[in-house]
């Protein structure tokens, strides 16, 4: 299933996949193919549909790259 440029992460893991670091939700940014952790302010890349959690591997985050809250 596609998005846009983007592919869809299945929902089902979506809801089990949290931050390794902190254990915290994650934010699925489509447009950028990221995972993001608000509290680590980490962006963990997907690459071919899956998701690359390794905090080394991890983009910092400022608070400007922030998504907004819903």
């Amino acid at each position: 299933m596609t998005y846009g440029a983007a592919k869809v992460l299945d929902s089902k893991l979506l809801e089990i996949l949290v931050c390794p670091v902190c254990k915290g939700d994650l934010h699925y940014d489509r447009e950028a193919a990221e995972l993001i952790c608000r509290v680590d302010r980490l962006a963990y890349r997907i690459e071919d549909d899956i998701p690359v959690m390794l905090e080394d591997e991890a983009r910092k985050l400022t608070a400007e790259d922030l998504p907004p809250t819903r």
